[in-house]
């Protein structure tokens, strides 16, 4: 696309000039055409552009950068800031988040004594939900939906509606048995698509191996066979393709058939490790401290890529640079691979809540929930004690103002209730019609604001760096932006923190590719998709930050 030349129109805020220990404020800018970078991004790009300015780089970063240059200026002591990580069990001896790791100050590190009496027993530096007292692991679950249809099948199974009583609990079991059925037809077409290739492939393997005697055919050897006949051309080249993806294949289908073993598999019995009553909200003694994943475990990659974007190490030239590092992160392991239950989430944010906790990030959600009350009155008790909680709003392409997704600040009639709140979509760098990316669910209500969440490099375990994509990778950059306001503005409420970020965002005003995007290209106004229509930005928060906190102050006086 051709760069086009950019306006601007005077109206959000900016931190222009810093000259004593206050930013200077003056007027701020809407974006009202797309531009696009004149060339592609460097690799140093690659790797920083989601803290890049809009402006000044022509890519749609978090202006972090120049965020820190007027930061560098202040005389201030800024305070430092728990943020509760609820996520996968965390690698935390990661050289770059390793010295932001939260202790707990009133616990004796391994005396098998609950020192605090909070009910949690050497919660040194978090607590595990999905542990038992042996230390044995829940590494995988059923989907919500699957429990639902555990729960009720005995009830309502061939049940028609003018038949039962509850009424509510029978349309939600309607719901998950259609999205199982869905689901478990998709997995099973699946399965017999990839037999069918495998099967192929080795028919293949035979057959030219018939013909090419004492031939390995490798895929390069295929390459560069001199076919006799158009057949055997075509037997070849479906070869090629099939090796091709051979490794994909051989992963994909083990991945089905764990869908069949255990996310869809009504007689799996995932708590059968941890011993509670799952359907028992008052049930909360089980759990473990072991809230670090082994350097060996590659396949808990989640919480440390989660916790590098908001806090890594800003000052040892090493990977990546979080956010602000005015924080400690407190790991809280709530997910399996499958649907979190809402016994874990609701008893995770008051754990955090009650640990001092003043930004909770869960980059995970769900679209189906059965006891979202139980997560409500937890939300509410982290308002209540003035905690922000920060969430990704998924990754499907769905407009969330046509469903719920889980959790939520809205009520079953979806009015929302909270002010702590914000749901948070995933942006590109490119300030085209591609802006919005490819997978991130939106909604002109159900979600609050975009924040950079397309390749996005970060922490990994066992001291490495990677690219990742998705609203969980955005959701923790805005937890990052609450906790540097939190940290140089301790006088803002949770809600003041959300309606700063929200207001302070870039907007953007022109037409955007409505997600999934893939096949049938929609454009949309950029404004339709979050209730702020808005990009999050570090540079204009701190600016309005200062403006609410001055505010604040005068009416205190």
């Amino acid at each position: 696309m051709k760069p086009i030349q950019l306006f601007v129109i005077l109206s959000s805020f900016l931190i222009i000039a810093c000259t004593s220990s206050k930013l200077i404020v003056q007027k701020p800018y809407i974006i009202t055409s797309s531009f696009a970078k004149k060339q592609a991004l460097t690799q140093q790009e690659k790797q920083t552009w989601y803290y890049k300015d809009i402006i000044k780089d022509s890519i749609a970063g978090i202006s972090l950068n120049k965020a820190y240059q007027e930061l560098e200026k202040l005389q201030a002591s800024p305070d430092t800031v728990i943020v509760a990580v609820l996520d996968m069990r965390i690698h935390k001896n990661h050289e770059d988040i390793k010295q932001f790791i939260w202790e707990n100050p009133n616990e004796v590190p391994n005396n098998g004594l609950d020192d605090d009496k909070n009910g949690y027993i050497d919660d040194i530096n978090g607590w595990n939900f999905l542990g038992n007292s042996k230390g044995d692991q829940v590494y995988r679950a059923n989907f919500e939906y699957v429990r639902i249809m555990r729960k009720f099948d005995k009830k309502f199974k061939n049940k028609r509606i003018d038949e039962v009583k509850d009424t509510i609990n029978f349309k939600l079991y309607l719901k998950a048995k259609q999205e199982y059925s869905e689901e478990l037809g998709y997995v099973k077409r699946r399965i017999k698509l990839l037999n069918y290739k495998k099967r192929r492939k080795i028919f293949l393997d035979k057959q030219l191996g018939k013909k090419y005697l004492n031939t390995k055919l490798t895929i390069e050897v295929l390459q560069n066979l001199k076919p006799t006949s158009s057949i055997v051309e075509k037997n070849i080249q479906t070869l090629i393709r099939l090796k091709k993806d051979s490794i994909k294949n051989v992963a994909d289908l083990e991945l089905r058939k764990r869908y069949l073993d255990i996310y869809l598999n009504l007689d799996f019995e995932e708590r059968e490790i941890i011993g509670d009553d799952v359907n028992d909200i008052n049930d909360t003694l089980y759990g473990n401290n072991k809230i670090s994943a082994d350097n060996t475990d590659g396949a808990h990659t989640h919480a440390v890529k989660v916790a590098g974007l908001i806090a890594a190490n800003r000052d040892n030239n090493k990977g990546i640079r979080g956010v602000t590092n005015l924080v400690k992160i407190m790991p809280i392991a709530i997910s399996p691979y499958g649907d979190e239950q809402d016994k874990d989430i609701a008893l995770a944010i008051r754990y955090a809540v009650d640990n001092g906790a003043k930004i909770i990030n869960i980059s995970s959600s769900k679209y189906f929930s059965l006891h979202q009350d139980w997560v409500m009155k937890a939300l509410q008790y982290a308002e209540k004690r003035d905690v922000l909680v920060v969430t990704s709003a998924g990754n499907v392409g769905y407009n969330l103002d046509e469903m719920q997704n889980y959790p939520d600040d809205t009520d079953k009639g979806n009015t929302e209730i909270l002010k702590n709140f914000i749901k948070v979509g995933a942006s590109t760098y490119q300030l085209d019609e591609n802006l919005v990316h490819y997978t991130s669910n939106y909604g002109r209500e159900s979600v609050d604001i975009f924040a950079p969440g397309k390749n996005v490099y970060t922490t990994y375990p066992n001291n490495t760096y990677g690219f990742s994509s998705g609203t969980s990778y955005s959701a923790p950059i805005v937890s990052g932006i609450a906790a540097l306001i939190r940290s140089y503005y301790s006088g803002l409420s949770a809600s003041d923190v959300k309606n700063i970020i929200l207001n302070s965002g870039v907007a953007i005003n022109w037409n955007v590719n409505k997600p999934p995007n893939i096949d049938n290209k929609e454009l949309v106004p950029f404004s339709s998709l979050s209730k702020s229509g808005k990009i999050a930005n570090a540079y204009n928060a701190l600016l309005l930050a200062e403006e609410v906190s001055k505010k604040k102050q005068k009416r205190k006086k």
